[in-house]
């Protein structure tokens, strides 16, 4: 694992070539553009003056992967309808799955930071990890084309697919599904809080069904909360159900 940088490095073209040869072995493509690369660890809290951070490429890279990982699964599972692939398809593009490749490759090494972001556990961040992922992703697409992003993406989303031979469910589809069967309502989810800056926020959603107790939880994003609150819930109801 590389040394962790204690604050953000000066974003120079040496720093941009010393990350790139840190980090091609593993993504199967030797950068024309080092500083594009090195753009997609650039946090939000480190940008100043000519520096961007990694948010317009983080944009681009969810589209590619969301492209990436239906072809995938368009003909890995040839015979599956639209409403099989499509739960596969957001256990595979959602945030814990970025989290999980980013951890992987040791992206929170690389990542510049403010030192506030740096001395909140940024390295650590599920955002910042899942971001930064992907914000590599359309690094290579935009220095490599398709076929370079989609090699990456291919690799690395191939265990997680191959992991699970039946469609999964949503904590919220089940939630759904539970509710309308037992009590032909559906649930209802409110924001009841959000806290952190703007880059970095923390939701805390509550999830409910008709007059029983809600369940609560927290996340960096509102699904990703409404997912672990309906997992609370619905683990709560069919417990008292048995």
């Amino acid at each position: 694992m590389a040394e962790r940088r204690k604050s953000a490095p000066p974003f120079t073209a040496q720093f941009a070539k010393t990350l790139a040869e840190t980090l091609q072995a593993n993504l199967f493509h030797r950068f024309n553009d080092n500083q594009l690369l090195a753009r997609a660890f650039v946090h939000p809290s480190a940008v100043s003056g000519a520096v961007q951070s990694n948010q317009r490429l983080e944009f681009l890279g969810d589209r590619v992967l969301g492209l990436a990982v239906a072809e995938m699964l368009y003909a890995r599972y040839p015979s599956e309808s639209e409403g099989a692939l499509s739960p596969r398809f957001t256990a595979l593009v959602r945030r814990e799955a970025l989290e999980r490749i980013a951890r992987s490759l040791n992206f929170g090494d690389h990542l510049i930071l403010a030192k506030g972001e740096e001395d909140s556990g940024g390295r650590e961040n599920s955002t910042n990890l899942a971001d930064t992922c992907e914000a590599l992703i359309a690094a290579l697409f935009v220095d490599g084309g398709y076929a370079v992003a989609a090699k990456f993406i291919t690799h690395y989303w191939a265990a997680p697919m191959a992991e699970d031979v039946s469609p999964p469910r949503d904590a919220k589809s089940a939630l759904q599904e539970w509710s309308q069967a037992h009590h032909g309502v559906l649930p209802v989810y409110q924001t009841v809080q959000r806290e952190g800056p703007a880059h970095a926020p923390l939701f805390e959603v509550e999830a409910r069904i008709a007059d029983f107790p809600g369940a609560t939880a927290k996340g960096g994003s509102k699904q990703t909360a409404e997912q672990a609150a309906a997992q609370i819930l619905l683990e709560r109801l069919q417990a008292k159900n048995d």
